[in-house]
């Protein structure tokens, strides 16, 4: 992982498309707030890349990691609008490490800028499956996709996945995974991280078992784990590989 890093919010809210989106944590977080998660805005850091210090410096230092959109997704139709220059930002701050996670891989050819090529070497773009049905409609799309790094989010791991069949080896970086957040969280078998892991491991994939999430069932029993020892109990089992 990289030392330095950022989140870049530039739009907010989203539109709850796929089983995985049941029970999103922004629209938990935005109840609280009494905010409409399915109103999508600009947010004032929607410049960030580009805003400048007093002394002419760029406020985002060189060589920093760049996680974008994590309150929305960069895909969503509604920040058509806004997706061009936003494009052009990232384009100019090459310097810069981008990272976005979409649902929306479907909508990635209709949503590129002209230069696109076959990507720029600076962008990563995750695509995320919950499930078989959405594995099988999503992969086949990402896989096609003209992206230079390609990270598979696994995230939350709602059933078991079968992956075999679509030689991830020969064209995915890391593939992530992690159970469901939350009060109302769907249990996440360690027998399903393993398997995803199996298969990483025969294909030298990168593998990163993320979090636990909110209920995690292993060996027939359920471990019901608070929000702030997710991440630490995943590291606790070492079962991440780096290839």
């Amino acid at each position: 992982m990289e030392n330095k890093s950022k989140t870049w919010n530039l739009w907010h809210g989203c539109h709850k498309i796929s089983a995985g989106c049941l029970h999103c944590y922004v629209y938990r977080g935005d109840a609280k707030r009494n905010v409409d998660s399915s109103i999508v805005a600009k947010t004032k850091s929607f410049d960030l890349p580009i805003q400048k210090k007093r002394n002419g410096e760029y406020k985002i230092p060189s060589g920093t990691f760049v996680y974008v959109c994590f309150t929305s997704d960069f895909f969503v139709k509604d920040a058509d609008p806004w997706r061009a220059e936003a494009w052009e930002m990232i384009r100019l701050r090459n310097d810069l490490k981008f990272l976005m996670i979409t649902k929306r891989i479907d909508r990635l050819q209709t949503s590129l800028p002209n230069d696109w090529g076959d990507g720029y070497e600076h962008v990563t773009i995750c695509c995320t499956i919950e499930n078989q049905e959405l594995t099988d409609y999503r992969l086949p799309i990402y896989e096609a996709a003209p992206i230079k790094h390609k990270v598979l989010i696994c995230e939350p791991l709602l059933e078991r996945i079968d992956l075999r069949s679509y030689n991830i080896g020969s064209w995915i970086e890391q593939v992530v995974v992690g159970g469901e957040s939350g009060n109302e969280a769907r249990p996440c078998y360690y027998d399903w991280v393993m398997e995803i892991r199996d298969v990483c491991v025969e294909n030298k994939v990168s593998f990163w078992f993320k979090q636990t999430g909110a209920k995690l069932v292993k060996d027939g029993r359920l471990y019901r784990i608070n929000r702030q020892f997710q991440h630490s109990q995943a590291r606790k089992a070492e079962i991440n590989i780096k290839f």
